[in-house]
């Protein structure tokens, strides 16, 4: 599937009157990312950080697109404390998720994502094929400029976690949570990141 058949299935997704929804999950550590920044002439900024953690945390996102309606992010953040050590989504995760982005937006839903292997398993595609409501279109393969979170990441790292010294996981995601509340109530940030994909939504 290439990018003219994602517009074609996005139009039928219009008429219909579903929603376009885009999901992608992403995983941050305790170590800060870089970026550049102000100091004074001559003086290089430090960031200290106290120890190097191997503590992450998981994050799965929607951003969700419906012709005359604002765009809306919906996520769920996650510490790997699962007790069977899974650090990674699995697919019953994504099923709660898809489940409270139904209730949230009512109506149908046409889902686009990669095929990661969560994805495919028996769990995932008996979940899928006993919703009415839902329909799934597999992105190309290494298609990542073709999914607007990946827009959505590249504004919480550069925006909001940037050159901070997180002093727990705690810590790293409460301000992960900030940052999404943020991008949340900004619909245009939403809109841009699909825009930067080349794709649109059309009203019929």
């Amino acid at each position: 599937m290439g990018e003219g058949d994602l517009a074609g299935r996005g139009r039928s997704a219009a008429a219909l009157g579903a929603s376009n929804v885009f999901e992608d999950e992403t995983g941050l550590s305790m170590t800060p990312p870089i970026v550049r920044t102000w100091s004074p002439r001559g003086q290089t900024t430090v960031i200290t950080v106290r120890s190097r953690s191997r503590r992450r945390i998981s994050i799965a996102a929607l951003a969700c697109y419906k012709p005359g309606q604002c765009s809306r992010l919906i996520y769920r953040p996650r510490l790997d404390t699962r007790p069977d050590g899974r650090k990674s989504f699995a697919w019953s995760d994504y099923r709660d998720l898809l489940i409270a982005a139904h209730r949230q937006l009512g109506g149908l839903i046409v889902l686009v994502w990669d095929n990661l292997n969560t994805r495919l398993i028996a769990g995932m595609r008996a979940f899928i094929a006993d919703q009415d409501w839902l329909t799934v279109v597999q992105l190309p393969t290494y298609a990542l400029d073709l999914n607007p979170v990946e827009g959505i990441w590249s504004l919480l790292r550069r925006c909001f976690l940037a050159n901070i010294a997180f002093t727990s996981p705690e810590h790293l995601i409460r301000t992960v949570r900030q940052g999404l509340r943020t991008i949340q109530y900004r619909s245009d940030l939403i809109d841009g990141c699909l825009a930067e994909t080349g794709l649109s939504l059309t009203s019929a």
